[in-house]
């Protein structure tokens, strides 16, 4: 068989940040993919590289540390990317007080409220009827998930050395071994990054983990005419789903107001992000089921819940959807990320929920480091 020092099950976002920290370390690493190229969550994301979203968490120097180290690997590789920023939007006086008091305890130069002239000139395209301001986070980056998702094994493998084995389905792990089949490797450490997919490897160590499953709706549409939304773009529904917000005090005013004004949005987990692409498409969504027993299935009226809500700040009259789609991903109730060591040198990184892009690079560096040790 051949040797490696780390040997990685998933070539998602965590899997490929996982074998650039080892690798960048000068270790010899190999990466399986059941698939000819990744196609689960991490390619159905927004791209948001989104590191406001993680303020005041446990994580949030993780986030910190995950910018940074994508921001150096885009600049080397060449991949698209757009260091753009985000602007969380306010339309109600509640959801602007909130902003007031998150930028208030951020206590953070680079995260910012800002009035609708600054904010026109940011994102002339954003609806200015009603709007009271907005917190611009500068230091939010966007990528094309598709296409780093594409390109980043290419890099790793030119650059680093990184071995790809795809369409190579990984049946069985052992302590310094990974087996396909018949076939099998021999590795220093095991990483398993297969994000949503509990039944494969460790059946019965999932079952125990408390960990479920997040079903998102999203959708791609062109915009009618030669024009851009500038920063990435959320709004008041967004401030109910992130754990940055949780502490702010009018939150509860705003998430009553919203159960009452919005109840199917709430029921579906809607909450809205836009971000646009080099090529001038725009993601949009998402809503959130969550359980194991995941539907294959869209619902019409949820991609309409979302629409009708991107029209509060974006005229949804300007665009043409283009595609829909759903992600699926996995979810941790007891913290944002789950980690586990089934087998000695063996260890499990799955349960970032809806932050994959965000915290990837950032959980890839923070396992090699302690693995280093």
């Amino acid at each position: 068989m051949k040797r490696y020092d780390v040997a990685i099950v998933g070539a998602g976002v965590i899997g490929l940040a996982h074998a650039y920290a080892a690798a960048k370390r000068g270790l010899k690493v190999v990466v399986f993919d059941r698939s000819p190229m990744a196609e689960g969550a991490s390619v159905r994301n927004f791209g948001m590289i989104w590191t406001v979203g993680q303020w005041g968490t446990p994580l949030a120097d993780v986030a910190t540390n995950s910018s940074r180290i994508w921001r150096d690997i885009l600049a080397d590789s060449g991949i698209w990317h757009d260091p753009c920023g985000c602007l969380t939007l306010t339309y109600n006086q509640d959801e602007f007080q909130v902003a007031n008091e998150f930028v208030a305890m951020a206590n953070d130069p680079t995260i910012r409220l800002i009035d609708p002239s600054e904010i026109a000139k940011l994102s002339p395209s954003v609806r200015q009827e009603g709007l009271l301001g907005g917190i611009f986070s500068e230091r939010e980056v966007h990528v094309d998930p598709r296409d780093v998702i594409a390109k980043l094994p290419g890099y790793l493998e030119s650059k680093y050395g990184v071995e790809f084995n795809w369409r190579h389905c990984v049946t069985r792990i052992k302590t310094g071994a990974v087996h396909v089949g018949q076939h099998g490797w021999e590795a220093d450490q095991v990483i398993v990054c297969t994000g949503h997919d509990y039944e494969t490897l460790f059946p019965e160590h999932f079952h125990e983990s408390g960990l479920s499953r997040s079903k998102l709706q999203m959708l791609r549409a062109m915009p009618k005419g030669d024009w851009r939304i500038g920063p990435m773009l959320c709004a008041g529904l967004t401030l109910l789903h992130y754990k940055n917000f949780a502490n702010c005090p009018t939150l509860n005013q705003v998430k009553a107001r919203f159960e009452a004004e919005l109840p199917e949005h709430i029921k579906w987990g809607v909450h809205l992000l836009v971000s646009q692409h080099g090529t001038g498409e725009l993601v949009i969504g998402d809503s959130h089921e969550y359980g194991l027993a995941i539907s294959p299935f869209n619902h019409e009226h949820v991609d309409q819940l979302i629409l009708d809500y991107l029209n509060l700040f974006l005229p949804t009259s300007q665009i043409e959807v283009m595609l829909r789609w759903h992600g699926v991903y996995s979810t941790n109730d007891a913290g944002q990320v789950y980690e586990a060591v089934p087998l000695p040198n063996v260890h499990i990184v799955t349960g970032v929920g809806g932050a994959g892009m965000t915290m990837s690079m950032g959980l890839g560096e923070r396992t090699i480091s302690q693995l280093m040790i």
